[in-house]
């Protein structure tokens, strides 16, 4: 969990809020942030996966907004089949962070976040997270912070990093697209 938010912390994915720098409305739809803990098969380790809880971004945000291109089925099957057929060599690659990676050219969303992951968080800069705590009455402490990267989890993270990749692929590198 703690590499997890540390990558988010590198990669200057959130940016800490007060709370009263919030309006209420920007407060009610700051998006939950989940960790999932998962073992690896190969060396039984435990690795955390920390996502923000997109879906009340359903409310607001429109299909236009959140969809991007995927390849069809067929397409998929016909583009392997020429590619053994012409002996090509094909390859496949991993982003570690991808998402993080993009900027969030949205705006105006925020999560927040709770716990035992605001607590490591904290440890990983006191200085920069533990003045933007906010305890309510009850003592429950939380962060709002806005969102500066794509966040794995919300809805519009996988249409631009499709837009940087495909624009990086096109422009900076001259490739061009298969229709």
């Amino acid at each position: 969990m703690t590499k997890e938010l540390q990558q988010l912390h590198d990669r200057g994915v959130l940016e800490p809020k007060h709370f009263n720098e919030l309006t209420r409305e920007q407060r009610v739809r700051a998006l939950a942030y989940l960790m999932f803990l998962k073992q690896t098969r190969d060396d039984d380790t435990i690795k955390g996966r920390g996502c923000a809880d997109g879906r009340k971004q359903l409310d607001w945000m429109s299909k236009e907004e959140t969809a991007s291109p995927t390849v069809a089925n067929q397409a998929l099957t016909f583009s392997c089949m020429i590619d053994a057929k012409e002996k090509r060599d094909v390859a496949t690659a991993d982003i570690p962070g991808a998402f993080l990676q993009t900027e969030y050219t949205k705006g105006d969303t925020h999560i927040r976040i709770v716990g035992p992951m605001l607590d490591l968080l904290t440890q990983i800069d006191p200085s920069l997270y533990r003045e933007c705590i906010h305890t309510y009455p009850n003592g429950k402490k939380v962060l709002h912070a806005e969102i500066k990267k794509a966040m794995y989890g919300t809805l519009n993270a996988l249409l631009l990093f499709w837009l940087k990749l495909s624009t990086t692929l096109r422009d900076d590198m001259g490739f061009t697209v298969n229709p």
